[in-house]
């Protein structure tokens, strides 16, 4: 198969955000928890998490508050500059998917897709019960992305949950034991699963033919 650009842009509107979506590989599923001021919490899942940094321990995800589908969580981070991002994994993925739904703003997808929320003293946005792999973040800066009206979303780590088990010796955290899934495309979903662990590369232990 080969599309150019002219190709691209022709293809049915869901056939190419499948496709776009799908060449850069499976994508971390996660779900991002809000409150409004009002304090209806808010929860919608995305696949554009992303580390920036570990010292300060920074994460962001990408949002397009243009479009009224994720409008409310941009709107709720942006007036009370807390969020948390959840992960996913295979016992509640349908769940997770259905918080996709375009939701009246009013209305909690953690009410309407079989999610519970919970909270912790002194952090204003909800957590995923469901979640084992949890993170409270607080809004620390975001900035624009003028070719499509998107926004990148950047946080600091302020709390971090996660089973004592999944954690080796030089701290990577092994996924697999979470039972997390990856997004391909808008609505295909992957188990993740751990298959090596290498060595940091260095010239100096690297062969070069």
């Amino acid at each position: 198969m080969y599309l150019n650009k002219k190709n691209i842009k022709e293809l049915d509107r869901i056939k190419k955000i499948n496709i776009i979506n799908s060449v850069t590989g499976v994508k971390s599923a996660n779900l991002v928890g809000s409150i409004s001021k009002n304090g209806i919490p808010n929860v919608a899942i995305f696949s554009s998490v992303f580390h920036l940094g570990s010292n300060p321990a920074l994460l962001g995800f990408i949002i397009r508050p243009a479009n009224n589908f994720r409008r409310d969580t941009y709107k709720n981070i942006i007036s009370t500059n807390y969020f948390t991002i959840n992960n996913i994994h295979v016992d509640f993925v349908s769940d997770a998917h259905a918080t996709s739904a375009h939701f009246n703003e009013n209305i909690s997808e953690f009410d309407s897709c079989n999610l519970k929320e919970e909270y912790i003293e002194g952090f204003l946005a909800p957590f995923v019960s469901q979640s084992n792999l949890k993170i409270g973040l607080k809004l620390i800066e975001e900035i624009d992305i003028k070719s499509n009206n998107s926004k990148i979303i950047v946080g600091s780590i302020e709390h971090l949950f996660y089973p004592n088990d999944i954690e080796g010796e030089n701290g990577n955290l092994n996924l697999q034991k979470l039972n997390d899934v990856g997004i391909g495309g808008l609505d295909t979903y992957y188990k993740l699963e751990k298959f090596c662990e290498l060595p940091y590369a260095r010239v100096s232990n690297t062969k070069i033919n």
